[in-house]
């Protein structure tokens, strides 16, 4: 049993698009599988022995990976070893019928094998051709090995996600793999439409540093203005008061009051409409200045009554509200059951398992429904036979020199 036959594609806006991804981990399988939620076709390049190395990360689904199952639907697995000339020369043939490449080795890995975007776009001019990093090639960290919590230490998150006076702490999100992901995407697509236009592909460059970087928004901007990096504020916001989670008689509930009108709600909601006019936190940089004062207020009144009542309070006052749910919860939550962002999914070895669904819509209407990961070497047979055009009696001689591998 096979994932899809070769010549169908997913339906979608990137329908057809043919995306050749040699990436691994999390950083580009990310990417590579939006983009299969949007359509596009992936063939995903594995090494021999043990494939992506996530395929060996447990828990385990029967054969398969937590890890490799989250970042890994929709795509056909072709095991090559690229220290062989056969593995590089199908490799290379891959990426002529390929619309864009993905890879996320250290730099000049790809140019040693033969197969970086000089090399490729020769015969392939309209080639798109996408390389993830830690830092780029400029760096003065070079070739420093770059995992996600070494991008968020260097991007400066770490130093502000914790409480005061406690230890810095990576997020729980993976943010910074996932945005070396999310902005590769951006240039893909981008270069994707000149080249529409032009027929001309691009060597898109991505940083995993650069893209944390970028997404520091308004922090940068506090530097910028006013010469200190920002401190630390656990849940609570830099400049924004009262914002954060605040303790109930049975535990927390987030308020959020980014606005004017939102504070007004909120000092109601708490029975404390004095606030609104007191001087001391009438206005936003009021608020800041005295926030140790005026947040054990709040505290204070909101440790009288549970959780639950808050939320219904707050919510009757429109003030900007939350729970603090668990993965779990929050993965069972009504919300997530109406947009249909979870489905099950039927392996051939693996039997059923639920998968989280892209979350773009076009038309009311999400991605084609998914198609499990594939075990390692899955489709290679298939891509050499019906995509590269090798009979089976080649196809049995590359497996047995070790140039390819398949799990069939």
């Amino acid at each position: 049993m096979t994932m899809q036959n070769q010549t169908e594609h997913r339906s979608g806006p990137l329908s057809g698009v043919k995306v050749l991804d040699f990436s691994r981990i999390l950083s580009g399988p990310y990417a590579s599988m939006v983009l299969s939620d949007l359509g596009a076709d992936i063939i995903k390049v594995e090494p021999i022995e043990k494939g992506d190395e996530t395929r060996n990360f447990p828990p385990f689904h029967g054969p398969l990976s937590h890890y490799f199952i989250a970042l890994n639907r929709n795509k056909k697995s072709i095991s090559l070893d690229l220290k062989s000339e056969q593995g590089i020369e199908i490799a290379k043939k891959l990426a002529a019928q390929s619309d864009i490449v993905l890879e996320n080795f250290r730099p000049g890995v790809m140019d040693r094998l033969g197969l970086g975007y000089e090399t490729l776009k020769k015969d392939h001019p309209g080639l798109i051709y996408c390389s993830i990093t830690g830092f780029g090639k400029n760096s003065p960290h070079g070739n420093k090995p770059a995992f996600d919590i070494v991008a968020q230490a260097l991007s400066g998150v770490m130093s502000i996600n914790r409480e005061p006076g406690q230890a810095p702490n990576k997020l729980g999100l993976p943010l910074g793999d996932m945005a070396g992901s999310i902005f590769s995407l951006f240039g893909v697509l981008a270069a994707l439409h000149e080249r529409n236009q032009t027929g001309h592909g691009r060597h898109v460059e991505i940083a995993m540093l650069d893209s944390l970087i970028a997404m520091q928004g308004y922090l940068s901007q506090i530097y910028f203005v006013s010469g200190k990096s920002p401190e630390p504020v656990g849940t609570r916001h830099p400049s924004i008061v009262p914002y954060g989670s605040f303790p109930t008689s049975d535990g927390y509930v987030i308020v959020a009051c980014l606005t004017e009108r939102f504070w007004h709600n909120f000092a109601r909601c708490l029975d404390r409409e004095d606030l609104i006019t007191d001087p001391h936190f009438a206005l936003y940089q009021d608020r800041l200045t005295n926030r140790d004062e005026l947040e054990p207020v709040i505290c204070t009144r909101m440790q009288e009554h549970s959780t639950d009542y808050w939320l219904d309070r707050l919510s009757e006052f429109d003030v900007p509200n939350a729970p603090i749910l668990s993965i779990g919860d929050a993965l069972d939550q009504e919300h997530v059951i109406r947009h249909e962002l979870i489905e099950t999914v039927t392996h051939p070895v693996a039997g059923d398992m639920q998968v989280v669904r892209g979350p773009i819509r076009f038309d009311g209407q999400g991605p084609d429904k998914s198609t499990p990961p594939a075990l390692l070497g899955e489709h290679t047979s298939d891509i050499l036979k019906n995509t590269l055009g090798y009979n089976d009696s080649e196809i049995e001689k590359m497996i047995a020199t070790g140039a390819v591998a398949s799990s069939n």
